[in-house]
């Protein structure tokens, strides 16, 4: 069976058609919706407090350190929730980081798989990452993660460059492993420390030295601050960061699991790359994607199956996918288009009688299952957001017929059909996702309960999303249970059955819509 360059024609995508299919993705869904539960919170509570001049040093969480995370990320969602504040609530300036750092990461990888491949591989290994899966929802909401993989391609660049542009391979070295640890700590850094050990770094000592030297005074920006303002905040971060990276014996079937879906479609094409190229595997341009990704393979098999930690693979297998994606048999890449086609298409359905069943109550089955995930919520007929939807599903049906057959069409469809399905769920159910995610109605309603004039208020069991929250939407601090023990507040989450409190008196309950699991209840000294 034959490969396509053997076959067909081999026309790269346009690099217009590429900017803007990035862009669309970059920036959809992004705006236009509160806070939701879990990262999203934390790290928006954490620019809150910056961009209200606290918290820019040692990040915090509704008034307390949170030890978690570096503030690097959260500096610049300040900023920019700050320059666009004239147009745009805070939390939505703030997650326009996200996309910007987005923005770098593809142009690294346009840049990296240059440099590695050639020119039709820098054209599709940003078509690669926008198709993967698992980073479509780290891409669109406020977390660090996607500045750590800008700072690993950056780390990518400059060991593409070293052999023949020392001096510039040095700087960009230094920038990406200096800046992978400033944005991610040692979970950021640890996977790409193996690199430096490659034979053909090592021969280049004095670039490697300089390298090392100018990535530690990056790395260090931001401890060395926190030494001379506040060490024992430097104590325990240094602490945890060294707890969570410790390997341990982690594997289960959970990281097969997820390795299978978050890198989809990234591992099967950069599967069929390494067996195609297996007798050139010593090239350098080869060698280096094949390293990072054994090394991103190491650091998530020896630790917990989430997928944070599965994060570090995406550079390395774009990369080397971009390297067989034109050479994928005939078959497999029809089947992998095929399967794109028909996933994509199907989600698109399944969409439209969702918007059906929350517009019109039908079908009944359907309907009563959206009422049931997010109770209280009315949904009301949009139509620009209708249009929208329209004009979007109109663009994946010219996908699928107009889209010319090439090497590279596998891969524009799996980037086109993500970005489509998402544009597609941000314009018709964006509002009924919003109201389920988000605790701005628990803020509001707790504040009311407590009044302005509230004095402290005990915690018990309150995650810090739900901190990150009640300081955002309505002001509200808690204090841990043991130095609140006077307060005459105690703001619990708890379950769905009560717990008995002997001299507290229950004023108030309430939660995310939808979430019979957690119930947040306030109690009054009695």
């Amino acid at each position: 069976m034959s490969a396509f360059p053997d076959s067909r024609p081999a026309q790269p995508p346009r690099p217009w058609l590429m900017l803007l299919l990035c862009g669309i993705y970059l920036l959809t869904g992004v705006v236009g919706h509160d806070p939701w539960k879990s990262e999203d919170a934390q790290h928006l509570g954490v620019a809150w407090g910056i961009f209200n001049g606290e918290g820019w040093l040692v990040p915090r969480i509704g008034g307390e350190p949170w030890i978690e995370t570096t503030p690097a990320w959260h500096w610049v969602a300040a900023i920019l929730a700050r320059l666009t504040s004239w147009a745009l609530p805070f939390h939505d300036g703030a997650r326009l980081a996200t996309p910007l750092f987005g923005a770098l990461l593809l142009l690294g990888l346009h840049r990296a798989a240059g440099l590695l491949h050639g020119h039709s591989a820098a054209l599709v290994a940003p078509l690669l990452a926008v198709g993967t899966l698992g980073l479509l929802m780290p891409s669109h909401l406020a977390h660090p993660a996607i500045a750590v993989l800008a700072a690993t391609v950056a780390a990518f660049i400059g060991l593409a460059l070293l052999p023949r542009q020392p001096a510039h391979g040095t700087a960009w070295l230094a920038l990406g492993v200096g800046g992978a640890f400033f944005i991610g700590g040692l979970g950021g850094v640890a996977p790409l420390l193996p690199l430096l050990l490659l034979p053909a770094v090592r021969r280049q000592w004095l670039a490697l030295f300089f390298a090392i030297y100018l990535s530690l005074a990056v790395a260090s920006i931001w401890p060395t601050l926190l030494a001379l303002r506040i060490p024992e905040h430097l104590t325990a971060w240094w602490r945890h960061e060294l707890g969570g990276a410790a390997p341990r014996l982690a594997f289960s079937a959970d990281h097969l699991k997820l390795l299978g879906w978050f890198t989809w479609p990234l591992w099967p094409v950069a599967a069929w790359s390494a067996w195609y190229h297996r007798q050139r595997w010593r090239d350098w341009s080869l060698l280096v994607p094949m390293v990072g990704t054994l090394s991103a393979m190491a650091w998530f098999f020896t630790h917990e199956a989430r997928p944070l930690n599965a994060m570090p693979l995406v550079v390395p297998l774009c990369l080397l996918a971009a390297a067989g994606v034109d050479r994928l048999r005939r078959g497999a890449a029809g089947a992998l288009d095929w399967f794109g086609m028909m996933t994509f298409t199907l989600v698109t359905g399944l969409v439209w009688l969702g918007t059906s069943a929350m517009l019109a109550g039908w079908p009944p089955k359907i309907a009563r299952n959206f009422t049931k995930l997010a109770p209280g919520f009315v949904a009301e007929v949009s139509a620009p957001a209708l249009l929208a939807g329209l004009a979007i599903t109109a663009v994946w049906a010219l996908l699928l017929i107009r889209l010319p057959r090439s090497p590279w069409r596998a891969a524009a469809r799996w980037a086109g059909g993500v970005t489509v399905m998402w544009a597609l769920v941000t314009a018709l159910w964006l509002p009924w996702i919003d109201h389920g995610r988000t605790y701005r109605s628990a803020a509001t309603g707790l504040r009311k309960a407590i009044g302005q004039d509230s004095g402290c208020i005990a915690r018990s069991g309150l995650g810090t999303s739900q901190r990150a929250s009640l300081d955002y939407f309505a002001g509200i601090r808690t204090l841990p249970r043991s130095a609140g023990a006077g307060c005459r507040w105690l703001l619990a989450q708890e379950g769905s059955r009560k717990n008995a409190r002997p001299g507290w008196a229950e004023v108030w309950e309430g939660g995310r819509p939808g979430d019979r699991r957690e119930r947040l209840r306030l109690y009054r000294r009695d």
